[in-house]
């Protein structure tokens, strides 16, 4: 195959928030202006690096991580869920009338789950398949029941039903149906959640305090990361935001993925101590035998996961004594060194937002990490939803068109029958 060299070309376009390694700052471009050169080289790498598109709810600074509508997240860890919602909905934080308003639509949409989406959920076996997969299905199982074709109207309600999807999905695959509590909306986002699974006092506090903070974190990381392109992938064709959303969830909970938080939890565990020499040896080994060391290195950043370190930090609140959380502090300060000594090509050996997210989930009672991946598909539900409405608002209402990237015919020569 010969050279390709194709250049993606963009119309002018008012002011355009490109990430690196194009400006931080918003472009003015006057004519079209090449982005990327397609070379050979670009084939088959999964579409990694090459625009496709543009983004308004967030986007990934290699150094200073993700930023919401031009917010660091830093800077919105301790607000309210619904608030941080209406931000990647609207692209400005609400007023206090605002919010209120926002935040009374979530309670009178956060109807009970309708009955066919339950039976659906009640069939399943429980404890069989991984929790991801309950997800998906329950929030297709939710648009088989109530789609409405209008997409503000199905993401909103979709936001407002997911804690007692994800109450139901917990204790219906966890075989305790009977333990679940009547829904009260008006608590609030995760507050209901943690409400329906019967959680009470310091311990529903502590509970809620770490999830609304995970939750917060992952809710939105640019347009290209793979369950969020899935989801937009499968809206540009015109399917209902339940479709889109279930394809997105099927798309996370694989291991290379959403599933990572429940792998690092699970090599925290191996580990099984906090000595920085035990830990040092047991690194070391896991390089020697070829396995990954979870919990670092990133597609996009190039310096410590901002979100891991507001992780780790919020566990010196939440666990400073556990001996998990104070093996992830062993391996946050001395697995970079030996990546960087052991892999010197590595191209980001810093820890990323899985380091310490389990870690943090299990200290408040959650304490199967295969559900885990559950909680970073409920936080990601919004920025989807976010995305699809503003890709469906593209092009003065018209929409974006629907995904069709080009791929490069190989090892097909020409033939014919004799």
């Amino acid at each position: 195959m010969g050279i390709i060299h194709l250049s993606f070309m963009i119309p002018k376009y008012g002011d355009i928030m490109t990430s690196p390694p194009f400006p931080r700052s918003g472009v003015c471009m006057d004519d079209e202006e090449t982005l990327f050169n397609v070379r050979e080289s670009n084939l088959d790498t999964g579409l990694r690096g090459i625009p496709v598109g543009t983004c308004q709810t967030s986007y990934v600074d290699p150094m200073e991580g993700v930023h919401y509508v031009g917010y660091p997240v830093e800077d919105l860890v301790d607000l309210e869920e619904e608030d941080v919602i209406y931000l990647l909905l609207f692209k400005e934080l609400p007023t206090k009338e605002q919010s209120d308003k926002f935040r009374a639509e979530l309670v009178h949409r956060a109807e009970s789950l309708p009955t066919g989406a339950l039976r659906v959920l009640e069939s399943l076996t429980p404890g069989s398949g991984h929790p991801m997969d309950w997800l998906a299905i329950g929030i297709m199982a939710l648009g088989t029941a109530e789609a409405t074709g209008d997409v503000r109207a199905d993401s909103m309600n979709l936001i407002a039903r997911m804690p007692e999807l994800m109450a139901r999905v917990f204790l219906l695959r966890g075989g305790r149906k009977e333990q679940l509590k009547p829904r009260n909306p008006e608590l609030g986002l995760v507050e209901n959640f943690v409400h329906m699974l019967g959680v009470e006092g310091e311990e529903a506090e502590r509970m809620c305090r770490v999830l609304r903070f995970f939750f917060i974190l992952h809710m939105d990381h640019g347009g290209g990361n793979l369950s969020t392109f899935t989801g937009k992938a499968v809206a540009s064709g015109r399917a209902s935001v339940y479709s889109a959303m279930s394809s997105a969830m099927n798309a996370l909970s694989g291991p290379l993925h959403g599933r990572a938080n429940q792998a690092v939890l699970e090599f925290i565990q191996r580990i099984g101590t906090s000595s920085e020499d035990e830990v040092k040896s047991f690194v070391n080994a896991e390089i020697d035998a070829r396995r990954p060391i979870y919990g670092f290195g990133h597609g996009v950043l190039r310096a410590e996961d901002p979100r891991a370190r507001l992780l780790i930090g919020l566990g010196e609140e939440i666990c400073p004594d556990e001996e998990l959380y104070k093996t992830v502090k062993v391996l946050r300060e001395i697995t970079p060194d030996i990546l960087k000594e052991r892999i010197p090509k590595i191209s980001n050996p810093y820890p990323n937002v899985d380091l310490g997210s389990g870690t943090l989930l299990h200290s408040v009672g959650f304490r199967k990490p295969d559900y885990y991946t559950t909680f970073f598909g409920w936080a990601r539900v919004a920025g989807i939803c976010a995305q699809i409405l503003d890709e469906r608002n593209a092009r003065e209402g018209r929409g974006t068109p629907i995904y069709r990237p080009k791929y490069i015919p190989k090892n097909q020569p020409h033939r014919r029958l004799d």
